[in-house]
């Protein structure tokens, strides 16, 4: 029989591959254990991340303040038989009040327009038509007293000065910083899930590497919410409002996070 018989390369390595895994599959099965190759092996830093030993852990913060500010919604109307006569009283009892304000700790950056609206009014009749019976102009402004212990004369003079054309609204309570406040939770919610990862760490005879991660999980910080004191008042008596005993109380903030370390 003198047929010619031809070998490819690529066979030849194919059936010694074949081989070398049979061999190998056997002298592992003969020791007893498995052996797994993680299924991220291959990938890098990210998959090294993964295949570490960590701890994550939830830390709570709170901290309080005593509100030290105060501020209020400020209302100057006038109704004139011509709208600019009503404009010019409008503004004239404004910058009345607010020379008053001065005196009161009040500066100019204290002070913010917030709106103003013009319209005409009329009288009604049951049978004929309306009659106009003047224009009405309304100028708003939100003031602040950095000293809560200015906060009740403020108010007072203002209502003084201004007379029935000034109105009194939206009385709140403030922190003049609030970002000291979140900053102070924050903090404290650290310090909190370190000491419990500590705690579980030592307790099974490890130690805490690196922080790996950390977030603010739940809802968002709250920020500082001025604390009403005579929301939508119209209208409060002058004496009344100089002596107004303002109790500040506190006012809290809370802050929750989870913070993830790597085990040394």
């Amino acid at each position: 029989m003198g047929g010619n018989v031809t070998v490819s390369v690529r066979s030849v390595l194919l059936a010694g591959l074949v081989g070398l895994a049979l061999v190998t599959a056997y002298l592992l099965g003969s020791q007893g254990d498995a052996v797994s190759v993680p299924a991220n092996a291959a990938t890098g830093e990210s998959g090294a991340m993964a295949d570490r030993r960590m701890v994550s852990m939830v830390g709570t913060g709170e901290a309080s303040a005593v509100p030290d500010q105060i501020s209020f919604t400020m209302t100057a109307s006038a109704r004139r038989l011509g709208l600019d006569d009503a404009m010019t009283a409008s503004s004239a009892t404004m910058r009345r009040v607010l020379a008053e304000l001065a005196n009161h700790g009040v500066e100019k950056g204290d002070v913010q327009t917030t709106g103003l609206s013009m319209h005409p009014e009329y009288r009604y009749h049951a049978y004929d038509p309306p009659t106009l019976i003047g224009y009405r102009v309304t100028q708003r402004a939100r003031v602040e007293v950095d000293e809560l212990t200015n906060g009740g004369p403020a108010i007072g003079a203002a209502i003084a000065v201004g007379g029935n054309g000034v109105r009194v609204s939206g009385i709140r309570l403030g922190i003049a910083d609030p970002d000291g406040l979140l900053k102070k939770a924050r903090d404290a919610a650290v310090q909190s899930a370190t000491g419990k990862a500590e705690q579980y760490a030592a307790a099974t005879g490890q130690s805490l590497g690196e922080v790996v991660s950390i977030r603010e999980v739940g809802r968002p910080p709250r920020r500082h919410q001025p604390q009403s004191l005579f929301a939508n008042r119209p209208l409060m008596d002058a004496d009344l409002a100089k002596a107004l005993p303002i109790r500040a109380g506190k006012d809290d903030l809370q802050v929750r996070i989870q913070v993830v370390w790597a085990f040394e």
